[in-house]
């Protein structure tokens, strides 16, 4: 199973998309990660995953997620 997910970091309000095949772990490595956009942020909370049976199909999702703006990321979250 592939998930596409939306992390929320408080402290900073901003939204990170990615794509992964455990969450939980991948979350794990965005809170201990040294990487750019992600680093320095602890409270990364998960808040919208989505699953799919195909890697193709998550990673087409996770594309159109990373195009929409704040508003369409909050009501996608909402529903």
């Amino acid at each position: 199973m592939y998930y596409v997910y939306i992390l929320y970091s408080l402290s900073r309000d901003i939204y990170y998309k990615g794509f992964s095949e455990d969450v939980e772990k991948r979350l794990t490595y965005h809170i201990n990660s040294k990487g750019k956009y992600t680093s320095g942020t602890e409270d990364w909370k998960i808040v919208y995953v989505q699953s799919f049976e195909s890697k193709t199909l998550a990673l087409i999702e996770e594309k159109r997620l990373k195009k929409l703006n704040r508003v369409s990321i909050e009501k996608l979250i909402k529903q």
